[in-house]
């Protein structure tokens, strides 16, 4: 699917349910981190990528899709595109470099 045709059914999803009141910036920006952290707790106790399930990897996947729903609506309330500002992220770190042996 193409970002328009997502957002627009997340749009849809939101003000079936009345939502957009508690979708401001800082609203979305808290459910985001917990959405991440969420993210960051199937890895809890594990040693490496190998460690995880196929069950695992299944609730990683859908944890995953929590954080860019955040984020599409994030750039909804923003007005951008999320390819755009990746795009325009990426020429910024192309002129940047990083030191890795500290």
């Amino acid at each position: 699917m193409e970002y328009k045709d997502i957002i627009q059914e997340l749009i849809k999803f939101r003000n079936d349910r009345e939502w957009n009141q508690y979708h401001t910036l800082i609203s979305l920006s808290r459910a985001l981190n917990i959405e991440a952290s969420e993210v960051e707790k199937i890895f809890l106790w594990k040693k490496n990528d190998n460690s995880l399930s196929s069950g695992d990897k299944e609730n990683l996947k859908l944890e995953l899709a929590d954080v860019l729903i955040y984020c599409y609506y994030m750039c909804e309330k923003l007005q951008v595109e999320p390819n755009d500002i990746i795009q325009e992220k990426i020429n910024i770190n192309k002129g940047r470099s990083w030191n890795f042996d500290k």
